[in-house]
């Protein structure tokens, strides 16, 4: 009886220490993600799963960077549906955001990101990340950090802006064919630029802007006036001299992963 009675209160200690683990183990221990920050891609005006799917392939894939760990799928009313494709396969890892409405505004583009990165610190104890944005997808960002940033979102620790017309885009022609939200939006002097342009950008976000001299959607001027909305102190720009290199080929050019890579995690390496 005594033998028996031992074996009773040593399993009843086991299974105490079981549950007193599960409750007072961090939430970060069952996130799946790693030390580094995650980093979040946000396509452009009409883009898809394909506008950074492929570069992330690569990242993954060729170079071994990390591994795509998140896709965020947003409906055109804000619901949210995401694909965990998270294997642990080693850091950093990226996280894919798709809006369904690839024409909407500024303002609904930077609150549907906010409603990502809320679901991804509730769900997954994400609290930084860096934020990468081609095309709109930067000013998006921007819009984002301007508006968001401080709230109870993730902190963005980097931000790197791809193409990105923070002056809008220049050719009328674009506006025939194009007219919608995301289009009034970005034309020169719209009131969307105008307020991006009056808005606060938070400190100690360190950004890096590229663009190049071949894309004839985000030309140079256009791209570089992100120089009137981040303080000096925070801003690299690249302009890649490539009058070959256009808009959409941004995102699939070797410079621009090379660029993206140094500026993101070069110092982070061992």
């Amino acid at each position: 009886m005594k033998k028996q009675h031992i074996i009773a209160i040593t399993s009843s200690c086991i299974i105490l220490l079981g549950v007193l683990t599960i409750l007072y183990l961090p939430n970060k221990a069952s996130s799946g993600f790693h030390t580094q920050q995650p980093t979040v891609f946000v396509h452009g005006y009409k883009g898809t799963a394909n506008s950074f799917g492929f570069m992330l392939d690569r990242f993954e894939h060729e170079y071994h960077w990390g591994n795509k760990a998140l896709v965020y799928y947003v409906a055109e009313n804000g619901a949210i549906h995401v694909h965990n494709l998270n294997e642990g396969q080693g850091d950093p890892t990226f996280i894919q955001v798709i809006f369904e409405n690839n024409r909407a505004s500024l303002e609904d583009g930077a609150k549907w990101l906010a409603a990502v990165f809320d679901h991804m610190q509730q769900n997954y104890y994400i609290d930084k990340v860096n934020l990468v944005g081609h095309s709109m997808g930067g000013l998006v960002s921007v819009k984002y950090l301007e508006s968001y940033q401080g709230d109870v979102h993730p902190n963005v620790k980097k931000l790197i802006t791809i193409g990105s017309p923070f002056d809008g885009i220049y050719a009328e022609e674009y506006f025939q064919i194009n007219q919608d939200a995301a289009a009034t939006d970005l034309k020169p002097n719209s009131a969307a630029l105008k307020l991006l342009h009056e808005g606060d950008f938070p400190k100690n976000i360190d950004v890096l802007s590229i663009g190049s001299t071949g894309d004839m959607i985000a030309v140079p001027e256009s791209v570089q006036s992100l120089r009137t909305i981040v303080p000096d102190n925070q801003l690299q720009e690249v302009m890649i001299n490539n009058e070959d290199l256009g808009h959409s080929g941004l995102h699939e050019d070797e410079a621009v992963d090379r660029l993206i890579h140094s500026f993101l995690w070069k110092d982070t390496e061992k």
